[in-house]
């Protein structure tokens, strides 16, 4: 019988050694771990933790959908449970003892500015071809998000990676810490949650370095050699005895980018990778997929997968939902390509996405759906009056805007690209059927929170109120 089948995730008795708590009942084996009551599953451990609600209030119904035990700071009812002092700290030391009870996995772990999950699930899609691997889920990236993964990593794990995020300084450093990684990366530095950050990109820049705080010995240290402020980032790598490996545009970097050509079925991409040349094909047909397929490579080459599995890897991966997704929508006397950029936004993603859009061949119109790009500060006018620059550069036809911070990017915009401009996104959605002709390339963009994502759903909605099939490039 195969080990992964034999054993369980944890024991309640291991969890208890691994938090300092007290089990209270059956030594109950255990499949996996949550947070979320909604999403337990039979033998699951279910995580008390105190936030907007207090988790001790939902044990009883965790039990009730098959929970095998439940963390917690005080008894609960209804199964086995590991008393705690403080169940994000007892979360925190059962990942720690899951790291350190698989010393033979290779970990490595991501951030940055842009492209952090996606970069994340490609170098997860490359360690899956070569063996037991493990990775975050979604966008697990915060103070719960990093030690629930580890928590959830099996001991006969070879390989993982982790997808480490912030929002504010001093966050990086001590989920770093926990993962304890081989090799890290910075994909790209810009303005990004700025507002927390008095000395603006270079705050973040700054935090951004400290994923390399948390390296091995001797472990690697992955940087984007392009971006303004990699001497800082180098420099952060080397004062921590990190073996440093770049890459960019430019002569000198270890992987170095030198042509990227877009096409209906994806990309190919001609580059170096420690001198060798390379010609490789990309499922993805952003621009900026040119540098993170390097960045993939590197991080994949630190955590001893071989070349032509990454390679492999990257010409099958798929876009993630929300960033990048492409399908044809029939719409009355033709379609439109619909894709989805819905998921988050800011100036750096935006401008990659209007690059992108500008290469695409199109038989209609260049257009795109911007909602407001949050967490700038004082610099959003700026930022935002800013994209009309890129928008003039790539070519577009027309640009779709709602709210108030993306006003300031409508005015400055001629009026020949001007479409319409809305206070929400979903007034935008409601009048879907108007941002769109048939032989139109949409591309729908913006921060999370200004709710991209109902303008997006309401075009790919067009479809069905046509009565008519889609078909999808995007992975399924």
């Amino acid at each position: 019988m195969p080990e992964s089948t034999a054993r369980p995730l944890w024991t309640a008795a291991e969890v208890a050694a691994a938090t300092g708590g007290a089990l209270h009942g059956a030594d109950v084996a255990i499949s996996g771990v949550t947070y979320d009551s909604r999403e337990i599953g039979p033998g699951d451990l279910f995580l008390a933790l105190k936030g907007a609600r207090d988790g001790h209030d939902f044990a009883a119904g965790a039990f009730a959908s098959g929970a095998a035990a439940a963390l917690v700071e005080r008894p609960v009812e209804g199964g086995a449970c590991i008393v705690v002092p403080d169940t994000l700290k007892g979360l925190e030391g059962l990942g720690v003892a899951a790291r350190d009870r698989a010393p033979h996995a290779k970990r490595g772990a991501v951030t940055g500015s842009v492209g952090k999950t996606s970069v994340t699930q490609a170098i997860k899609a490359g360690l899956d071809l070569a063996g037991p691997a493990h990775a975050s889920v979604k966008s697990y990236n915060n103070h719960i998000g990093v030690p629930l993964t580890l928590a959830r990593m099996p001991v006969q794990t070879r390989r993982a990676v982790f997808e480490i995020g912030m929002n504010a300084p001093g966050e990086i450093a001590p989920l770093s810490k926990l993962v304890a990684p081989h090799a890290a990366c910075v994909t790209t530095v810009g303005p990004v949650h700025i507002e927390a950050f008095a000395d603006g990109e270079t705050g973040v820049a700054r935090e951004k370095a400290a994923i390399f705080e948390g390296l091995v010995p001797g472990g690697t240290a992955v940087l984007n050699g392009d971006i303004a402020l990699a001497p800082l980032l180098c420099d952060a790598a080397g004062r921590l005895g990190a073996r440093r490996v770049t890459f960019g545009t430019d002569i000198g970097h270890d992987a170095r980018l030198l042509d990227f050509r877009p096409d209906a079925e994806g990309a190919t991409v001609v580059a170096e990778l420690f001198g060798r040349p390379l010609e490789y094909r990309l499922a993805q047909s952003g621009a900026h997929w040119g540098l993170n397929s390097l960045c993939v490579l590197l991080m994949l080459d630190a955590l001893d997968v071989p070349l032509e599995t990454g390679l492999q890897a990257l010409a099958d991966f798929q876009p993630l939902a929300g960033r990048g997704q492409t399908r044809q929508v029939a719409i009355a006397d033709g379609a439109f390509t619909l894709i989805d950029e819905s998921y988050n936004a800011n100036p750096l993603s935006m401008t990659a996405g209007f690059k992108s859009l500008g290469a695409r061949a199109v038989s209609g119109r260049r257009v795109v759906v911007l909602t407001d790009m949050l967490e700038l500060g004082d610099q959003s006018r700026s930022l935002h009056e800013g994209l009309a620059g890129p928008i003039d550069a790539a070519g577009l036809d027309l640009v779709h805007a709602a709210g108030p911070e993306m006003r300031w990017l409508y005015d400055a915009l001629p009026t020949s690209r001007r479409g319409l401009w809305r206070a929400t996104a979903a007034e935008l959605a409601a009048e879907a059927a108007l941002l769109v002709a048939p032989g139109d390339v949409v591309m729908v963009k913006g921060s999370n929170g200004s709710r991209a994502s109902l303008v997006a759903k309401a075009l790919a909605g067009l479809n069905s109120a046509q009565g008519a099939p889609s078909s999808s490039d995007a992975s399924r």
